[in-house]
């Protein structure tokens, strides 16, 4: 169900108009959100614009490596390792010291060639500090024009809206001469790497991201994955363990490029909604900003800036588009999952959740938004078992080469820690099968090992679907859907959303409008 903007309009002034502190603070909330760029039809409650051009790096590091070349690939890493559009700051070097004391975040201006450019202080710097400071450029709330300033190691800079090579920053009501280089000195401080590099200090508490630590033994497993592929060597996991000194170009550009959005940027989403519930404080509805802001950042790492605001466009470069891709493999697209095109089910699936996820965090539901995080968390393996299925499917029966191997190898290592802490046994049949280097694949124990441990993921035979064979209009032999499945979770979002029949109408509104 989708909301007109009349009565959203109308709703908010219902919300204004309330004495209701509850009321005033969601009111707050979607004046807010009417400014904010969708995010393939969610509505952020926060300016995510920066968070989610994350996927702008993951497509520059992609037309580098499709180049496939030793130049190519060291610059598709160097993207990887230090970013060029998200978190973009300089480096500015002051002539004179600073006259007073400036708190993070501190308003910071000047001008290029072109005009005005602004931006804010990193991090506090006191009275009489020489040398460089950090200022972080400001952001808009348009994704087409979150940021003027994209340099980093990008091989395609925009500097349009960068500071001046030299010239005088305004910090409050003084102003300082700098100088700078800005190809050298404008950075970046969200990179994909960061995703891994940083997880054991953000993420050691959550249970998904430990299962993955114990499974591989290292806190950054993604980036050894990535690394190692880039180096053309072997990791050095507890267990996992991949050679990529048997690929060239071909294997290693798949391990590469799915290893950074379905290792590091798949359990960095996941990280922003165990941090949503970090933030969630139930005693307050004003308190709940952070909680919203980390769920509207999931919701960003998950899809990125190229789905647009309708998540139609078939050419994005993260989770939401893999769902797209898979779907159409596995017939589960469409709302019912059963159709061949279209948005998979699964993002039905979980955009219907994100909505609910963001309403129950807005509303200080807490402990019921931990149920939907969970819910999330299940949908979001679906695509990597199936991506899992598919190549082990063609490795076995039809002739996949190294580029299909390393598919294979990649999604596995994307789910096998998921799996092994279920059944260690059907962790070693997948990836005795699916390793990089294995000598012999069988589909069927890769899907019979999958299927065992489907229902304590929390998913069913239903929503993996069946390998199909359009050729024959049908499913490939042995690759059926292994069963009817249990009611989906769209049934149960949707008894969700009708149960809160009881409450008033405007709180019915709202929900909604979180369907938005």
């Amino acid at each position: 169900m989708k909301l007109s903007i009349a009565l959203l309009a109308t709703t908010l002034a219902v919300a204004e108009a309330s004495s209701d502190s509850a009321a005033s603070g969601l009111a707050a909330t979607l004046r807010r959100r009417l400014s904010f760029s969708k995010i393939a039809g969610y509505t952020p409650g926060s300016q995510v614009t920066d968070h989610c051009a994350i996927d702008l790096d993951q497509k520059a590091i992609e037309a580098q490596l499709s180049l496939k070349t030793p130049e190519a690939f060291e610059k598709a890493r160097k993207i990887y390792n230090n970013g060029g559009h998200s978190k973009s700051y300089a480096l500015i070097t002051l002539i004179d010291a600073l006259k007073s004391d400036v708190k993070k975040s501190d308003p910071i201006s000047s001008t290029n060639e072109k005009g005005s450019v602004s931006g804010k202080a990193y991090e506090d710097y006191d009275k009489g500090t020489t040398g460089e400071i950090k200022v972080l450029y400001s952001t808009t709330d348009l994704q087409a024009s979150y940021v003027d300033c994209q340099v980093g190691a990008l091989t395609e800079p925009n500097m349009s809206g960068c500071f001046a090579a030299s010239g005088v920053l305004k910090i409050g009501d003084v102003e300082h001469a700098y100088s700078y280089d800005p190809v050298l000195n404008n950075s970046n401080d969200r990179t994909i790497a960061k995703f891994s590099t940083g997880a054991g200090d953000k993420m050691s508490s959550y249970t998904d991201y430990k299962y993955f630590k114990d499974y591989y033994g290292e806190e950054d497993y993604a980036h050894q994955w990535v690394e190692a592929a880039f180096e053309k060597t072997s990791t050095q996991f507890s267990n996992g363990n991949a050679d990529f000194a048997r690929y060239d170009f071909e294997g290693r550009e798949q391990a590469i490029k799915k290893g950074a959005a379905y290792l590091n940027i798949f359990m960095y989403v996941i990280r922003e909604w165990e941090d949503a519930l970090d933030d969630c404080e139930s005693s307050s509805i004003d308190n709940n900003y952070n909680s919203v802001h980390a769920w509207d950042e999931g919701v960003c790492f998950y899809t990125g800036s190229i789905e647009g605001v309708d998540g139609l466009t078939g050419d994005g470069k993260l989770l939401h588009q893999l769902a797209d891709k898979r779907c159409e493999n596995f017939k589960t697209c469409g709302e019912s999952g059963t159709d061949l095109g279209g948005t998979a089910k699964v993002n039905h699936e979980l955009f219907d959740l994100f909505a609910r996820g963001n309403y129950e965090l807005q509303s200080g539901e807490c402990s019921t938004a931990r149920g939907t995080v969970k819910e999330v968390i299940s949908q979001m393996y679906i695509p990597m078992i199936q991506g899992t299925l598919r190549y082990a499917y063609k490795v076995d029966k039809l002739q996949g080469g190294e580029t299909e191997k390393a598919e294979g190898a990649t999604f596995a290592a994307a789910v096998l820690p998921r799996v092994h802490a279920v059944s260690p046994s059907a962790a070693t049949t997948i990836y005795d099968n699916m390793r990089v280097g294995a000598p012999t694949t069988d589909f069927k124990a890769v899907k019979k090992a999958f299927e065992s441990v489907y229902a304590d993921i929390g998913i069913s035979c239903a929503e993996i679907g069946g390998l199909w064979y359009e050729g024959d209009d049908t499913y490939y032999p042995g690759m059926e859907p292994c069963g009817v499945g249990t009611a989906s979770t769209q049934s149960a979002n949707a008894s969700y959303r009708l149960g809160l029949g009881a409450v008033s109408s405007f709180c019915l509104s709202m929900v909604v409008y979180f369907s938005l």
